[in-house]
């Protein structure tokens, strides 16, 4: 198995062990359920373009920042002009947590972005419940008709959704409720990163629709490069994590590009 797919099977597990523990009527009733949802696509008109990633490891770097406290990292992020925030909810593989999304959800009028691998609808009312105003539909590990079903009940709970892609073949999984796509400058089964590849596959999605370049975004050039080419936002989380202080990092960045 990949890890794509070791992750997904892990994830099967975890949702399982998730429905025994907390039923559907329970994240209905939480204090985040009935909340209005903040806008990324609006967000991403009116600022940097940026949604800046929280994020403690990843499979294919290991530890990339175990010591950053995510609400002062987020809260910088807001300050210095994020369009929105991503936090990771994966916990074996990315050191996520739910824990993060209820620390900071009160003190950040910016949306965020619930980034795991959803693979059952189960996920979407979580995510509802812990504050979250976007959810990640991951084109490799689903069906199109998967993320036709996912999209419209993201809407139906006020969740906006970002389809992340990576292939030509993967094209076919947008629909037009999609509200952003994501293209992932980096491989998800092995890991390699290719900027151009991802322009090419930007050129081939219906005008008009909003597209986020998502990793592998190492320095201001490649930044810049992803944004002559037409890029609508950045998905960025490893070039502020790395650092020992990620809100320093993402506020010099924006002073730089800017």
């Amino acid at each position: 198995m990949n890890i794509l797919e070791q992750i997904v099977k892990r994830k099967k597990t975890e949702v399982l062990q998730a429905k025994n523990k907390v039923s559907i009527n329970e994240l209905k009733n939480t204090e985040f359920f009935a909340r209005k949802t903040y806008s990324l696509k609006k967000s991403l008109r009116e600022k940097s373009g940026i949604i800046a990633e929280f994020k403690r490891k990843s499979p294919s770097k290991g530890i990339i920042n175990d010591k950053a406290d995510v609400l002062e990292v987020a809260e910088a992020y807001q300050k210095f002009g994020a369009s929105g925030i991503s936090i990771l909810t994966d916990q074996d593989f990315f050191g996520g947590k739910m824990q993060d999304f209820l620390k900071v959800r009160n003190e950040i009028s910016i949306p965020i972005l619930r980034k795991d691998f959803m693979i059952d609808e189960y996920q979407f009312y979580e995510a509802k419940s812990i504050g979250a105003d976007v959810v990640l539909l991951i084109a490799a590990c689903l069906s199109p008709a998967q993320v036709q079903e996912f999209t419209e009940f993201s809407h139906e709970l006020g969740l906006e959704v970002l389809l992340e892609i990576h292939t030509e073949e993967e094209l076919q999984h947008f629909n037009k409720n999609i509200d952003l796509v994501g293209i992932n400058n980096r491989n998800l089964k092995d890991f390699k990163v290719d900027l151009q590849h991802s322009v090419n596959l930007k050129n081939q999605l219906p005008s008009g629709t909003l597209s986020i370049a998502e990793s592998g975004i190492y320095n201001v050039e490649d930044f810049k490069f992803l944004k002559e080419k037409g890029f609508d936002g950045f998905l960025m989380g490893e070039y502020f994590m790395k650092n020992e202080n990620p809100g320093k990092a993402f506020e010099e960045f924006t002073n730089t590009i800017l």
